[in-house]
C-alpha cells in the first residue's frame, strides 16, 4: 500500500469510527512530537479544524521546546489548544502514594503516573465537552509493549494504531509535502522531524534508548515477524542479531497483555 493510500485509509477510518459512535468533535494530546502531530493533522482532515481540541500538558521532565512545537503546530493547523499543566496533580501523586511505594515514588511508577495524569486530564474534557478521545499509539511502541496501560493506551480510536514508527514520519513528511505543493504551510514543524523521540517522563529520556534500539531496525525486524511470519531462525538468517531476536520476540510475548487493552485501530492491511 502506497503512502497516500495509508494515510487515506487512516484518516478514513477515524472519521467513520467517529461518526458511529455519535461523535462530531475530537480532543487529543499534543505533546510536540511525532505521533500526536501526525494524528492531529488526521483529525483536522478527517473533521475540521474547529471540531478539533488539542491540549498541551507539560509535566516535570517537559521541554520549553515540546509546547512550543505544539503551538507551532495548533497554529499551522487553526485548531484550538490549551496548556493544563500536570505538575500539580503529579505532585500530588507523588505525596499520597510516597510511603506506600516505599518512601518515594520513583522509577517505572513515577514515570507512568505522569502518563496516567495526562490521561486523566483528557478524560475529564471528554466526558465534560462530549469529545472523543483520539489515541496516538503506533504499532512499533505496541508490539514492544512501550506504553502505560490506563495512560497513553486510551483512547476510543487510534488511526496509526496500525502503522510502524518510520511508517509514521514517511506519513508525516508526505502530509507535508501535499501542503507545500498546495501553496500552504506544512502543518507539522521541521523540529519535530529532526528531534529524537521522547515521553520526557524521566531526565534526558529518549524513546530509542529506553527501549534499546533504533526505529529502523525495529520497524525492520517486527516487519519481518509480524506481517511477513518470519521465525527467530530465520529471521537470524536475514541478517538481525541473535540477541536482538531473541529480546525482541521475548517482549513481544511478554507485553501480550497490555496489546489486548490498546484502543481499536483501522482494519485495513497497511503490510503485504
Amino acid at each position: 500500500m502506497q503512502t497516500e493510500d495509508r494515510y487515506n485509509a487512516c484518516v478514513s477510518a477515524l472519521h467513520a469510527y467517529a461518526e458511529n459512535a455519535g461523535f462530531t468533535d475530537v480532543v487529543i494530546g499534543l505533546s510536540g512530537g511525532m505521533d500526536s502531530s501526525l494524528v492531529a493533522v488526521m483529525c483536522v482532515d478527517a473533521f475540521g479544524a474547529s471540531h478539533v481540541h488539542g491540549v498541551m500538558l507539560p509535566g516535570p521532565y517537559s521541554s520549553d521546546h515540546s509546547v512550543e512545537d505544539a503551538r507551532e503546530l495548533a497554529d499551522n493547523l487553526g485548531i484550538q489548544a490549551e496548556i493544563i499543566s500536570i505538575c500539580e496533580p503529579y505532585r500530588a501523586f507523588e505525596q499520597a502514594l510516597a510511603k506506600a511505594c516505599g518512601g518515594t515514588l520513583s522509577g517505572l511508577a513515577a514515570e507512568n503516573t505522569q502518563a496516567r495524569c495526562r490521561m486523566v486530564c483528557l478524560m475529564a474534557l471528554s466526558n465534560a465537552q462530549g469529545w472523543m478521545l483520539v489515541n496516538t499509539g503506533n504499532k512499533s511502541e505496541a508490539m514492544m509493549g512501550y506504553s502505560t496501560l490506563y495512560g497513553d493506551t486510551a483512547g476510543a480510536f487510534s488511526p496509526i494504531g496500525g502503522l510502524y514508527k518510520t511508517d509514521v514520519y514517511a506519513l508525516a513528511r508526505w502530509r507535508n509535502d501535499q501542503a507545500i505543493k498546495q501553496g500552504a504551510t506544512p502543518p507539522i514543524p521541521e523540529h519535530v522531524f529532526t528531534k529524537p523521540p521522547s515521553a520526557e517522563l524521566s531526565p534526558d529520556q529518549e524513546d530509542e534508548k529506553s527501549m534499546g534500539i533504533d526505529y529502523p531496525t525495529l520497524d525492520a525486524l517486527l516487519v519481518a515477524h509480524v506481517e511477513r511470519g518470519l521465525n527467530a531462525q530465520q529471521l537470524v538468517s536475514e541478517g538481525f542479531a541473535p540477541a536482538t531476536v531473541d529480546r525482541v520476540l521475548a517482549t513481544i510475548k511478554a507485553t501480550a497483555f497490555k496489546r489486548a487493552l490498546e484502543p481499536p485501530f483501522p482494519t485495513v492491511r497497511f503490510y503485504e
